[in-house]
């Protein structure tokens, strides 16, 4: 019943538990004025508190990544 490629729905037991660290940082949160994260692609996250800050690091890192991937060829 844990093979979700054969069987439909969600298996019967638990898919993942959080580790410590995940524990920690839900019961103490950093104190920061971020709301919004892009990816770098590179396994980094770069972090805005405003959405103008948010949608530049947006055509900084992703929209500019995926047009470069998209035509490397």
């Amino acid at each position: 019943p844990y093979n979700t490629y054969v069987y439909g729905g969600l298996p019967p037991g638990p898919i993942a538990n959080p580790g410590e660290a995940s524990l920690f940082a839900v019961f103490h949160p950093a104190r920061t004025d971020y709301l919004y994260f892009v990816s770098r692609n590179d396994g980094t996250h770069v972090f805005a508190s405003h959405y103008s800050e948010h949608l530049e690091n947006v055509r900084h890192y992703q929209v500019r990544y995926w047009h470069r991937k998209r035509h490397k060829k």
